[in-house]
């Protein structure tokens, strides 16, 4: 390709980014923590990929609608939803009590629970050895409201809080932090090929991930609906096997059908 024809064909690309995004934008805008194993995560050619991107793009397929991915951090699903800045969001989220007084979910698709990742240089084994070190958790997240929660009683040093799990491992891995606090799955997923880390304790939360959405907004019962039908399908249990490479048992949220949360 000539200078020239470049020159052109990127005035071209500039303009259908300027243009055609709003000409064309996509049904559902979903905000996802892109970074977030194996979940949400952006695979070696940059395309956004994991367990919860394949569930919305079948859901939203089902539904006969586009879908756009927006990279947002955790923190920052909570408003963007409220504020109808996307119609959804996914990473791991944990129904709560507290999150249904202002937020929707459809039924859950996995069960999980928080754990402690150190490197395996440290000699930690578990909560136990935490006493007055440094803990990473992602902010807002259900591993931060543990933190706080259990400070006292596992004498916790300093509490700090990062955007996601990567810049979380780079502290980690460089000794700014001692132990890191965070989704099970997430951490078995990442550390498996990395001898340098260990996941050291299971953390048991009784936690359930969903889809979130402004609350009571039609979409949940939609979206909840072509969920049960995955469910009866096979489809999200072929998933979990896709992304961690065992079975999901049938007394879980994985494969078995159950209602939208509701709020008190």
């Amino acid at each position: 390709m000539t200078r020239s024809t470049t020159f052109k064909a990127s005035i071209f690309a500039g303009l259908l980014a300027a243009f055609g995004t709003s000409a064309h934008a996509a049904d559902l805008t979903v905000g996802a923590n892109i970074g977030n194993v194996p979940w949400e995560f952006e695979d070696a050619s940059g395309k956004v990929t994991g367990f919860e991107v394949d569930l919305v793009n079948e859901i939203a397929k089902r539904l006969g609608k586009t879908v756009e991915f927006v990279n947002t951090p955790f923190n920052g699903l909570f408003p963007a939803v409220q504020s109808g800045r996307i119609n959804m969001a996914i990473s791991s989220i944990t129904i709560t009590e507290k999150r249904l007084e202002s937020v929707s979910f459809a039924q859950p698709y996995y069960d999980s629970d928080q754990s402690l990742t150190v490197t395996a240089a440290s000699g930690i084994m578990g909560l136990k050895d935490m006493g007055e070190k440094v803990v990473g958790v992602d902010t807002g997240s259900t591993g931060d409201m543990w933190a706080e929660a259990n400070k006292g009683e596992y004498k916790l040093g300093e509490i700090r809080r990062f955007e996601g799990l990567q810049p979380a491992m780079l502290d980690l891995v460089a000794g700014r932090i001692d132990g890191y606090i965070s989704d099970i799955p997430a951490l078995l997923y990442y550390a498996k090929d990395k001898p340098e880390l260990k996941v050291v304790e299971r953390i048991p939360t009784g936690e359930k991930y969903s889809i979130m959405f402004n609350k009571d907004d039609p979409l949940a019962t939609e979206v909840n609906a072509v969920i049960t039908t995955l469910k009866q399908e096979g489809f999200i249990a072929q998933l979990h096997e896709t992304w961690f490479g065992a079975k999901a048992e049938d007394t879980t949220s994985t494969v078995t059908v159950l209602d939208m949360p509701k709020g008190k």
